[in-house]
């Protein structure tokens, strides 16, 4: 795994790291996300005025919602692997986090509570679910590509073995 160091280069790695169509569309996904929270990082290292922040946030929110309803879309081969339930949740956290975060302090509050390490911290944490959950799929597809039968592969004489060793066991 190359090195990563900012959400960018997350973004850049997720484009390039896909096995099908649904790793794509997540990864896409995950980009884009990563593209907002880097966005947000770099306005809460500038400051922290609710008026510039919040409405960054609740954009967030609307990519997060998006992000997740094609997560909980994913095919059965992803469900079935812990990474996924382990992701669905950090989006969750996620989520209900940025809803603390805009309430903290209150509406009349000018600045919000929120500094960019701890935002980057939960952003990263997420993010890494995701990655883990893109890789212990692709391995898993990777398995099952190898675990297919190469029985039509083999020279005939050694079909027609197989097929008389298949049929003395089922008598």
């Amino acid at each position: 795994m190359p090195s990563i160091n900012t959400f960018g280069d997350l973004s850049n790695f997720l484009r390039g790291a896909v096995a099908d169509e649904d790793s794509r569309q997540l990864s896409e996904s995950m980009a884009q996300l990563s593209v907002h929270i880097e966005a947000i990082i770099a306005a809460l290292r500038v400051d922290r005025v609710r008026t510039t922040i919040a409405p960054m946030l609740v954009d967030l929110l609307t990519v997060l919602r998006g992000h997740r309803n094609l997560v909980v879309n994913l095919g059965l081969p992803w469900r079935g692997l812990y990474e996924y339930a382990a992701y669905l949740q950090a989006l969750n956290n996620f989520r209900v986090l940025i809803g603390q975060w805009l309430l903290d302090g209150g509406p009349r509050s000018q600045q919000l509570l929120l500094t960019a390490e701890d935002f980057e911290l939960v952003a990263w944490r997420t993010l890494g679910e995701g990655m883990l959950l893109i890789d212990m799929y692709e391995q898993w597809l990777a398995s099952e590509s190898k675990d297919q039968s190469t029985l039509g592969s083999l020279p005939e004489p050694q079909v027609q073995r197989a097929l008389q060793w298949w049929k003395k066991l089922r008598l």
